[in-house]
């Protein structure tokens, strides 16, 4: 069992940078791939970005098209946290942003994650 807590989020103006982290506990969290993902209330969730499990090669990171240039995740293996600095955030990014986790490889993109945070809230004004 592994639990994702989120932390972060704020309000702040377009332009500015946020740090949010996801902090896990539970056995064997650097295996397992990590997302953000991000929900507007009655939306579905979409996905931010994506980093592989600590194996033999370094993570690897996987970006949305509307964050890429912009955002960027990060793990340290030590601390059992994966990180989304996000840069020149824009009205557009303003959602809640969830972490997730899974052992599996494939598509991390999917919203089918095995784990899932409780979410941090991001608004952005213009």
């Amino acid at each position: 069992q592994v639990r994702l807590v989120e932390s972060g989020g704020g309000s702040l103006q377009a332009g500015g940078s946020l740090r949010l982290s996801c902090a896990a506990s539970g056995p064997a969290f650097n295996y397992y791939a990590v997302a953000w993902f991000r929900q507007l209330p009655e939306k579905e969730r979409d996905f931010v970005a994506a980093i592989t499990a600590i194996g033999l090669s370094a993570p690897r990171p996987t970006y949305a098209s509307s964050v890429k240039g912009r955002f960027t995740i990060s793990r340290d293996s030590a601390k059992n946290t994966v990180y989304l600095q996000m840069n020149n955030l824009e009205p557009e990014d303003t959602a809640a942003y969830y972490c997730a986790a899974r052992s599996r490889t494939e598509d991390l993109t999917r919203p089918d994650y095995d784990y899932w945070g409780q979410g941090t809230q991001v608004t952005v004004s213009s």
